[in-house]
């Protein structure tokens, strides 16, 4: 039989709460529509209260729910997890799932990025031995720790997110997390209306280097403005450095990217030989995240090129510059769904991609979030990329404004401030041959578009 992934006893342990003895935990979730039979309910306080959703968690087959209030519409002799507070307790729990791990654990942060590299390590790991990783983009003060608190006992490889936008966040949740190896994929403009400069932003970053112990191994981006920076931090702490990129002195070095339309191929150097990789999507931004992953797998104790071998063909998800097929009268489009981050670095990747495609080329860009006083003039600085990628532009957001009117009058599709709102004209603008991109900070909600363009009902004709 298969060890459950807590126990009563245990969980009792962890959060210092009261619970019914003999309960046996398969999995842990936070949403109740998703509840399987043998879960733990994690009643959390965002948006809405979870413990709103107790009842409906239970009813689904959770075996247990972690509160700290009576949830309404439950049975007294309901089996509850009682707790000072939920998110302390999963935070908690989380730090017990991590102690007692013996998988070797990687941690990533940075501007963009993090959470490509994240799944390119997932895929390569889990072919070589049972890997865990976060699900999605899980990397704040609760995702973090749910990821450590699902933790399966036979995991021997482990990889984390660590996100933020303001300073002082990824600290306590690299600290919480106590890595083997971290890296920082990026440091660019991404939140800087919250941290005020690219050197802050460094300095944010590079805090994930609180979790890691005296001569670990930390991979940063040798291309990097913010290298020296980064370098010097990771010196003071006694940690050793790889350093990945189009640098002559990176030790994990991209020696060339050769791109088509809907792949690409990249040669990277590690330790006196040369890896060749097949990636399933075009982009030289992805090339660059497998040099990361590659350098953080082999701090790991991996093999190169079994990773390599093993993550031969990788194929980014969905928001991520996956691509669709549209179905339309008389032929068919291509979607490149990128919806779901729109940083300054990420936009400009973006458009590159949709400038290497064949056909008529429409970009559908939403708002930059979180960039404060900076966000006008970094909308207005797409404006060369944006030129030399499409052919036909579709804007999203009072800040994507600005960058539309000063479109050439013939690259103007249209301009709405709500993504719902532009969905209808950008089905009725595309015809066959077209190639779409859609990007924008998840907060711009762009997906609204791609679901619109690749719904049954309604899809374009």
């Amino acid at each position: 039989m298969t060890a459950p992934l807590w126990t009563s006893a245990e969980l009792r342990e962890a959060t210092g709460g009261r619970c019914p003895d003999g309960i046996h935990i398969r999995s842990i979730g936070i949403d109740s529509r998703g509840t399987g039979a043998g879960e733990l309910f994690v009643a959390l306080r965002d948006a809405r209260d979870g413990h709103d959703f107790v009842a409906d968690a239970l009813a689904r087959g959770a075996a247990m729910a972690l509160v700290d209030r009576d949830p309404p519409a439950v049975a007294a002799d309901a089996p509850l997890l009682r707790v000072a507070e939920t998110l302390a307790a999963l935070q908690a729990l989380g730090g017990a799932g991590r102690a007692r791990s013996t998988a070797r654990i990687a941690a990533i942060t940075g501007s963009v990025g993090k959470t490509t590299t994240k799944e390119m390590l997932r895929h390569g790991l889990s072919a070589l031995g049972p890997t865990h990783a976060a699900v999605a983009s899980y990397n704040n003060h609760w995702g973090l720790p749910l990821t450590l608190a699902r933790m399966p006992r036979n995991a021997e490889y482990g990889v984390l997110e660590i996100g933020m936008n303001h300073r002082g966040e990824i600290a306590p949740l690299a600290r919480l997390a106590r890595p083997h190896v971290a890296a920082i994929t990026t440091v660019e403009a991404a939140h800087i209306g919250h941290l005020g400069s690219i050197e802050e932003i460094a300095e944010e970053k590079a805090d994930i280097m609180q979790g890691l112990a005296r001569g670990s191994v930390t991979v940063l981006p040798r291309d990097s403005a913010m290298f020296p920076r980064l370098e010097a931090r990771a010196a003071a702490a006694g940690l050793a450095v790889l350093g990945f990129g189009l640098h002559e002195e990176a030790e994990v070095r991209l020696l060339s990217y050769g791109g088509a339309a809907e792949s690409g191929v990249a040669q990277i150097a590690f330790r006196g030989r040369t890896h060749e990789l097949r990636i399933a999507a075009p982009g030289r931004h992805l090339a660059m995240n497998a040099a990361c992953a590659l350098a953080v797998a082999a701090a790991l104790g991996v093999e190169p090129a079994d990773f390599i071998a093993a993550l031969d063909g990788f194929r980014p998800g969905a928001g991520r510059g996956g691509r669709v097929t549209l179905e339309l009268a008389g032929g068919s489009a291509l979607l490149i769904d990128d919806s779901y981050n729109g940083q300054p670095p990420a936009m400009r990747a973006g458009l590159g991609v949709l400038g290497a495609q064949p056909g008529r080329r429409i970009a559908l860009l939403g708002d930059m979030r979180e960039l404060g006083e900076f966000g006008p003039a970094l909308h207005a600085g797409l404006l060369p990329d944006v030129l030399a990628s499409a052919d036909l532009v579709f804007c999203c957001g009072p800040l994507m404004r600005g960058l539309y009117d000063a479109l050439p009058e013939d690259r103007r599709g249209a301009h709405r401030d709500h993504s719902d709102a532009l969905a209808p004209l950008v089905r009725q603008a595309i015809r066959p041959g077209d190639v779409i991109l859609v990007k924008g900070s998840l907060g711009s909600r762009m997906a609204v578009i791609v679901r619109a363009l690749t719904a049954r009902e309604g899809a374009p004709t």
